[in-house]
């Protein structure tokens, strides 16, 4: 669910989803680690596969896409504003997707939506101070 406003998108009401979240993540670390040689990041975007990786791992949240869920998530990412297929590719069957500034604009807010939860179990005691 998005705010919209004079034919602009604001980032989510509600929290996203963890397939949204992973994905977002996923898009926004290949900004940081992308290169003209491979195609990925900024200068590219990534791909399916890849971004179905990144999710699985434990810094991408432990989260299992399978292609359904994966391709329509991004194909309602995309139809919101918040990703976009980059343009490049390398091989016809492969589609590769970046983030938009609407894209960055949700995953910052989910985010700080995340740290305020983890700063008030801390306080609550339920997480130990030094524990990530």
């Amino acid at each position: 669910m998005y705010i919209r406003s004079m034919g602009t998108q604001t980032a989510p009401t509600a929290p996203l989803s963890p397939a949204v979240f992973a994905i977002l993540l996923s898009l926004a670390e290949g900004e940081k680690t992308g290169s003209p040689a491979t195609g990925r990041g900024r200068w590219g975007g990534k791909h399916g596969y890849l971004i179905m990786k990144d999710a699985l791992a434990p810094q991408g949240g432990g989260v299992h896409l399978g292609p359904g869920t994966l391709y329509g998530s991004l194909e309602r990412m995309m139809r919101d504003g918040l990703v976009e297929e980059s343009g490049i590719s390398d091989d016809e069957r492969r589609r590769y997707y970046r983030l938009t500034s609407s894209g960055h604009a949700a995953l910052s807010t989910e985010l700080e939506r995340l740290d305020a939860a983890v700063a008030s179990a801390r306080s609550l005691g339920l997480i130990p101070h030094g524990v990530r």
